[in-house]
């Protein structure tokens, strides 16, 4: 699926809209962070020793004191402002006492200079943010305080979304005796445009393969995602109908626990198609493996998931032939990090999956964890 991820397009953007795209160039600074010496306390800038100084102006940020001190000198000074040139340090106001054009210091020889040397976060050419730098707030100060305004950012990929089976209706309408109302669509729509995708809903198209090939073809998108009709019975049209589409499957199935029917293909036309179960659970836990790293290649983000240590509070019995990535409470004890494997793993659960914070990694074969082993696990986004 990686291997077959299109090359991302660059787009700028102004800085406020950049949070959460992902870098297409590297920022680099255009000068010191910061550009001068500054105090890091309200207090006195000084020359010289002795314990009485002249006062002989002030700084203050914004404004500074351009004058070069004399010994015996010193210049009123507030947090973030230059450093006069010639100052040798600054007395935080608590070790100083002004006495009209004087100011009497208390400060022992030990004292920090509180003088934040220039250059002292970043030097001016350094690379702040390496390209695929997924910004979040913390980054978009960090370019803020490299005078970017604007940003070149990976577009965002267009994620047409298409829901089949006669089962399924949306929620809000009045379902059939046999029907249940569509929970994986919404999830996954938000979980796409969570991940950067810029989504468009396709008609539900129910189980009609000529109505799922046309409403495929008219579809402006990079990658095609659909839910349902993705296994081998008599109902999944999905991949017969695309193949009217020149689709070639690159996955036909995965050795996964839940989720064995995903796929993945490319149409004649060069847009990517990745198929999902119509089981919610199994949808979701799919979405999480292996959408989002495609959604991160597809933007020039970093692909690899996510996954962290914890220890499991209950035992695990042995894993057969198929990974199981098994839905798990996560919380802290004696200062570890746990997980609690769900009792119930029903691919059609949704009350699980809601109550859920991690997914725990079974690998094929592995045999019976007992309680306390580290296993990896995968964190969910629980916002």
């Amino acid at each position: 699926m990686l291997a077959a991820s299109p090359t991302p397009v660059a787009e700028n953007v102004a800085l406020a809209d950049a949070i959460d795209r992902v870098l297409a160039e590297p920022v680099a600074a255009v000068r010191d962070q910061p550009p001068f010496n500054s105090s890091a306390m309200d207090g006195w800038a000084i020359r010289g020793e002795g314990d009485a100084f002249k006062i002989v102006g002030e700084s203050a940020a914004g404004h500074g004191y351009r004058q070069t001190l004399l010994a015996g000198q010193a210049v009123r000074i507030f947090t973030g402002a230059p450093v006069p040139p010639g100052a040798d340090r600054v007395v935080i106001q608590e070790e100083a006492a002004r006495e009209g054009g004087l100011v009497r210091i208390s400060a022992s020889d030990g004292a920090p200079t509180y003088i934040r040397e220039r250059g002292l976060d970043f030097r001016a050419g350094v690379v702040l943010l390496e390209r695929g730098s997924r910004m979040d707030a913390w980054r978009l100060s960090l370019a803020a305080s490299a005078g970017r305004a604007n940003l070149a950012v990976s577009r965002r990929p267009k994620v047409a979304v298409l829901s089949t089976g006669e089962e399924i209706v949306a929620a809000g309408a009045s379902p059939g005796p046999d029907q249940i109302f569509d929970s994986a669509t919404p999830a996954l729509i938000a979980l796409i445009e969570a991940w950067g995708g810029d989504v468009e809903r396709l008609p539900h198209t129910g189980d009609d393969a000529p109505i799922i090939r046309n409403t495929v073809r008219s579809a402006s998108s990079d990658l095609i995602v659909t839910l349902g009709g993705a296994s081998v019975g008599d109902h999944d049209l999905v991949k017969p109908a695309l193949a009217e589409l020149g689709l070639m499957l690159s996955v036909e199935t995965v050795r996964l626990r839940p989720g064995k029917p995903t796929w993945f293909g490319i149409l004649g036309d060069g847009r990517r198609v990745l198929g999902l179960p119509g089981n919610p659970a199994s949808a979701l836990v799919c979405a999480e493996l292996f959408l989002r790293p495609l959604l991160m290649a597809m933007q020039g983000g970093d692909p690899v998931l996510p996954l962290v240590g914890a220890r499991v509070a209950k035992p695990l019995s042995a894993n057969g032939p198929r990974e199981h990535w098994a839905r798990a409470r996560l919380f802290h004890r004696d200062g570890g990090l746990f997980v609690e494997a769900m009792t119930d793993q029903d691919s059609s659960l949704i009350s699980v999956f809601a109550q859920a914070g991690a997914l725990i990694r079974h690998p094929i074969g592995s045999p019976a964890v007992e309680a306390g082993t580290l296993v990896e696990v995968l964190l969910l986004d629980r916002r």
